[in-house]
């Protein structure tokens, strides 16, 4: 099938790369690189540990292919969800290996996402809905790069096809989210083949497994587990590879009972205690009418106060612990009365070090006269948006997880009462692309105190003194 050089036709993880693979990463590249040489058309789907070298794998291995063939007019094609930054991270990465192979004289990129060596090329493509890609064809290889992110209709409508005229070899790359992703319908059905024939298809290594080979990795991982908790949804999908449900309760009767705290409700402030809050408006917040006799019906103004404590310099996990010690809630109140209040409970009684508030739509008035009153070092806004809004969810969840947010003790007030409820009414939706969002069904009420309470964590956060943090970088 190829023309050998004897100078790079090496076995696969043992290239004249600076970045060697590790035991797991040959394993599924040794398959995948079988399949192609020998023109079997297989199909396969990788999945390791989020920043355990799936990426350094799948560069490897195209370097290789190439290389093996650039004596022929051959294409692969690699698609990812898009091409900036993704598309083009990969491209790079690939480049450099090139470059550390002696490879320069041979290699050459075209029009921004074409890497060629000798008269073999790799084509980097995007999946996002609007690009345009029909016409390509794969000869060597079509790889899904986070595959669990490109949509399935489109992948089956526009790229499937590439691979058909040569049987190209097809590998999906990518992390666990749920099991509507087209990785996880691709690793099912490689999971059935394997059953009727033996021929393994799937590969999957969660952190465990790359943590093997490096401690410092381990050691992160281990970290996150502490701060977001094991049953955080991107805990779930990212290291232990497990995908979601779609859906459900937000929180579990487990998580539940971790929320709620044993200390007092505090009606006001004490001496060398700090303080956060977190501020959800009204839709109406800005209108002036009068409440109404009973309020029902009516969205409310709830502002949580959390009392704030560090962990000691060194701690595993940096984050706060935040215990909710205060409500405080308006239906109809007047802006300028509202505003009032606000002020004076924020910078007078309490004298928050911030506040994190709802600034969408009407909110946003409020946040920008509360900005001018406290100052703008203490007011952070928070633009709902599909990405904060999950941004939120997923923070709520990692404090409850943690242990690192209580509520007071039941103190049977109509406050604590309702708390509770949005709590448990809370529900969960997890979207294809790794956002979350957060509600309580109109039918069953409101979800004012279960934002207000978000917004306070992201307060905690927002006002805690950063200590740094390492970063694992993908070799």
């Amino acid at each position: 099938m190829a023309t050998k050089v004897e100078a790079v036709t090496v076995p696969l993880g043992m290239g004249p790369w600076k970045a060697q693979l590790r035991p797991y990463q040959v394993e599924a590249g040794r398959a995948i690189l079988d399949s192609v040489l020998h023109r079997r058309g297989l199909s396969f789907s990788v999945e390791i540990a989020r920043q355990g070298g799936k990426n350094e794998l799948s560069a490897q291995l195209e370097a290789l292919l190439l290389t093996l063939n650039l004596s022929r007019d051959v294409n692969a094609i690699k698609c990812a969800p898009t091409f900036e930054p993704q598309g083009r991270i990969s491209l790079r990465r690939l480049w450099s290996r090139l470059l550390e192979a002696g490879l320069a004289p041979l290699a050459s990129q075209e029009a921004g996402h074409v890497v060629r060596v000798g008269r073999a090329r790799l084509i980097f493509l995007s999946a996002e809905a609007a690009a345009n890609v029909v016409g390509h064809s794969a000869q060597l290889m079509l790889e899904v790069d986070e595959a669990q992110d490109v949509d399935e209709e489109k992948f089956d409508r526009e790229f499937r096809p590439m691979a058909s005229t040569a049987n190209a070899t097809t590998v999906f790359y990518g992390t666990a989210w749920d099991d509507s992703t087209l990785l996880e319908r691709a690793k099912q059905r490689h999971l059935e083949l394997e059953r009727r024939d033996g021929i393994r298809r799937h590969f999957e290594y969660d952190w465990q497994v790359v943590a093997r080979y490096n401690r410092a990795y381990g050691r992160y991982v281990e970290s996150e587990r502490e701060r977001l908790g094991e049953q955080h949804p991107l805990f779930l999908t990212q290291y232990c590879l497990k995908p979601i449900a779609g859906g459900g309760r937000l929180f579990s009767p487990g998580q539940l009972a971790q929320l709620q705290g044993r200390h007092p409700r505090q009606r006001a402030p004490r001496k060398g205690e700090s303080y956060v809050a977190g501020l959800d408006l009204a839709g109406g917040a800005l209108e002036s009418s009068p409440v109404a006799s009973n309020g029902a019906g009516r969205d409310a103004t709830v502002l949580t106060i959390g009392r704030t404590s560090y962990p000691a310099r060194g701690a595993l996990v940096q984050e706060p612990r935040l215990e909710v010690v205060e409500h405080y809630v308006w239906r109809g109140e007047p802006h300028d009365t509202l505003l009032r209040r606000l002020a004076d409970l924020l910078r007078e009684v309490w004298q928050v070090r911030r506040l994190a508030v709802d600034a969408t739509g009407l909110g946003e008035t409020i946040t920008r006269l509360l900005s001018t009153a406290l100052g703008s070092h203490v007011v952070r806004p928070v633009r709902f948006t599909q990405e904060s809004k999950s941004r939120l969810g997923y923070g709520l969840l990692a404090s409850t997880n943690g242990g690192r947010l209580k509520l007071y003790e039941g103190d049977g007030s109509l406050e604590y009462r309702q708390c509770r409820q949005e709590l448990e009414r809370a529900r969960a939706v997890y979207r294809a692309n790794r956002t979350m969002g957060f509600f309580v069904e109109p039918s069953e009420g409101h979800d004012d105190y279960l934002v207000s309470l978000a917004l306070l964590v992201e307060a905690g956060s927002d006002a805690a003194p950063r200590a740094a943090r390492g970063r694992v970088r993908e070799f």
